[in-house]
């Protein structure tokens, strides 16, 4: 899909800024081209609400509710919740013949409604599940006075670590790979601060290859080792599956409506039974066969 600007997914508050990071519709999931075109094509001076969009752009209800539930409405003075709640009092289909020749709003007027304000944590986790990355923050910012407590250091506290010291880390998994011939492993892990290289032995891998190939969120612990030119290592000698640890960022979250591809009930770590939008926190990391 091409990529598209819109509303951008604001870092809080309704403030207007002469400045803003735009993310394409492209990182929606689920969410087509033809769509964000029409948005576009249709966009003229702006929108002024949800449903305006919606009758201008000619969209669906099910993109609607992809957009409010990517927190794409925040120009328009609403945040992801209060975007949700307007979404559904949409028509799923198209506007009816009448409305839509009197160019009039399908809609009644409806008294403003308080909702409570969705946490910073659960805005994160679902940034995440929905464009797979979040402005707002890093899921290890929130857990990080977890790790403290455990004294596992963030990834730019173990890059000041000295050579040959003893020290622990932990961040979500973006890389791992095991080139050549395969006698040792790479992992590269990122938090709030930065990434951290991990190599891990073929004759360890074996022992924790269950916590190596399954974890999204991991903890290594081993000899920090620096090169003379200074790039860090850290040299596992054991490998700890920290991922539970992420259900503590949304366990309180229900979102308000269901949004998952069809192969994520299919994930075999996770209960038919369990809430679609608990299936995927973090997306998944690009890893050796």
């Amino acid at each position: 899909m091409a990529s598209r600007s819109f509303p951008p997914p604001a870092c809080g508050g309704r403030e207007k800024s002469p400045f803003a990071l735009r993310l394409g519709f492209r990182q929606i999931d689920g969410f087509r081209e033809d769509w964000g075109q029409r948005i576009e094509a249709a966009r003229a001076d702006g929108y002024h609400d949800v449903e305006e969009l919606m009758r201008r752009a000619a969209l669906p209800g099910r993109a609607m509710r992809l957009l409010a539930d990517a927190d794409a409405f925040r120009s328009l003075g609403l945040d992801r919740r209060e975007a949700l709640w307007a979404v559904r009092r949409l028509p799923d289909d198209e506007a009816l013949p009448l409305f839509a020749a009197a160019q009039a709003r399908e809609l009644g007027e409806e008294p403003a409604m308080p909702l409570p304000i969705m946490p910073l944590p659960q805005q994160i986790v679902a940034d995440y599940q929905t464009v797979r990355l979040s402005l707002k923050g890093h899921p290890m910012g929130m857990l990080r006075p977890l790790f403290r407590r455990d004294r596992v250091l963030s990834c730019a506290e173990l890059d000041g670590r000295p050579d040959g010291s003893w020290a622990a880390t932990a961040g979500v998994v973006l890389v791992r790979q095991r080139p050549g011939n395969g006698k040792a492993i790479f992992i590269t892990l990122e938090d709030e601060t930065g990434i951290a290289n991990i190599l891990l032995w073929a004759r360890l891998f074996e022992r924790f290859r269950r916590e190596v190939m399954s974890g999204r969120l991991l903890q290594i612990e081993g000899r920090v080792q620096k090169s003379p030119e200074g790039v860090v290592h850290l040299m596992a000698q054991r490998v700890v599956d920290r991922t539970s640890d992420l259900s503590s960022l949304s366990e309180t979250h229900r979102a308000e409506i269901t949004i998952t591809r069809a192969d994520e009930f299919k994930h075999p770590q996770h209960p038919r039974h369990r809430h679609p939008r608990n299936v995927r926190i973090l997306p998944k990391s690009r890893d050796f066969h």
